[in-house]
């Protein structure tokens, strides 16, 4: 196997000691930062997340920072979704559309105040964009990215570890709202969020020199609970039909195509920039649409491209993500399908590594 050859481009995180230490055994490049994939294997990791509790490294999840009198102006521009009810203390999932309604990332918006604004950004240059905009509407605004690195705490007793070090009014925050809370003199946000299904948090640390001593507070308290470090894990994730950005979807796929029309108000939201593109969208309904697919038999091989899914010779759609699914004991995919295709109980084929594979669209995802 390639090793990666760190330098100044390719970034550690101020928990990569933490990670390191836990014996990470894979890490993917996220952002130009390192983002760890696996610990034990793909399916112990998968096993430990939904039994105890789990401490991920999403230092990755960089934050574009909006502050200035324009900043809710600016983040209303760059989205389709209403966000004129939000609330400071409040987090939304945004899609985030440039101007012909494709997507550009699909972060999580967190509102700290009328006049600042954190984006929490998947794999993308989403920074640019922002500053492009901002610059190009003159708006009076300051778009930075902070030294803001997210850790997130997720598991079934992800609450239980939290509240040993933050205290029992963590228990308190309600799924996508946040508080402040203090850990050795610093004031962090927590939010009850996360990138599984399991149920958690993610604490944005405000300052690498406050990482580590976070991370190992963590474990300390976590030792009972079978805390140990984790990552993002592919099978959980496909399960829960969590997406991701750049492969799941990406620049040439709308909201619509990928699921996402619920997050989009595109009649009020007003200013956004690909309103117009999206309008239309709406109103004629996308031709492809991201859909839940088992693949039968055996389990399959890591899906690291696209994979053609097929009606005899008629090419209906792609697989992105797939992996086997131990508790429910068949291969999980998640596809780009076609609508003549798209419907719950459709047979399709799937060209796979191993040759053409038998698979079902799904109503539903399946966790």
């Amino acid at each position: 196997m390639a090793l990666i050859s760190e330098s100044r481009r390719l970034r550690r995180t101020p928990f990569s000691d933490g990670v390191e230490a836990a014996g990470v055994k894979a890490y993917t490049v996220y952002n130009r930062m390192l983002l760890p994939t696996m610990f034990r294997s793909i399916t112990e990791d998968y096993k430990h997340l939904k039994q105890a509790v789990q401490v991920w490294d999403v230092s990755c999840e960089r934050q574009v920072e909006l502050r200035g009198p324009d900043a809710g102006r600016l983040m209303q521009m760059l989205t389709p979704r209403d966000l004129r009810r939000m609330l400071p203390g409040q987090c939304y999932y945004v899609p985030i559309v440039d101007e012909t309604g494709g997507m550009l990332n699909d972060p999580v918006a967190v509102k700290l105040a009328e006049d600042r604004w954190w984006i929490s950004i998947a794999d993308s240059d989403l920074l640019f964009w922002v500053k492009g905009v901002a610059h190009g509407y003159r708006l009076d605004v300051l778009v930075t990215e902070p030294d803001v690195s997210p850790l997130a705490v997720q598991g079934p007793h992800a609450e239980d570890l939290m509240t040993r070090v933050f205290g029992s009014k963590v228990r308190d925050i309600r799924f996508f709202k946040f508080d402040w809370f203090n850990f050795q003199g610093r004031n962090l946000v927590v939010a009850r969020s996360g990138y599984s299904k399991q149920g958690g948090f993610e604490v944005y640390v405000d300052g690498s020199d406050i990482a580590m001593p976070l991370w190992n507070a963590l474990m300390e308290a976590g030792k009972d609970l079978d805390v140990h470090a984790g990552c993002p894990n592919l099978i959980e994730r496909i399960e829960g039909g969590l997406l991701s950005y750049g492969n799941d979807m990406t620049e040439a796929n709308t909201p619509h195509e990928c699921g996402l029309g619920r997050f989009c108000n595109t009649n009020t939201a007003i200013g956004c920039v690909g309103r117009d593109a999206l309008l239309r969208v709406a109103k004629e309904g996308p031709v492809k649409q991201i859909r839940p697919v088992e693949i039968h038999g055996a389990p399959v091989s890591k899906c690291d491209r696209l994979w053609p899914v097929m009606d005899g010779d008629q090419h209906v759609g792609d697989l992105s993500s797939a992996a086997w699914s131990p508790d429910f004991n068949t291969n999980v995919a998640i596809g780009m399908i076609r609508m003549t295709h798209w419907n719950a109980g459709t047979e399709i084929d799937v060209i796979t590594p191993e040759g053409v594979r038998p698979a079902t669209v799904f109503e539903a995802f399946w966790a």
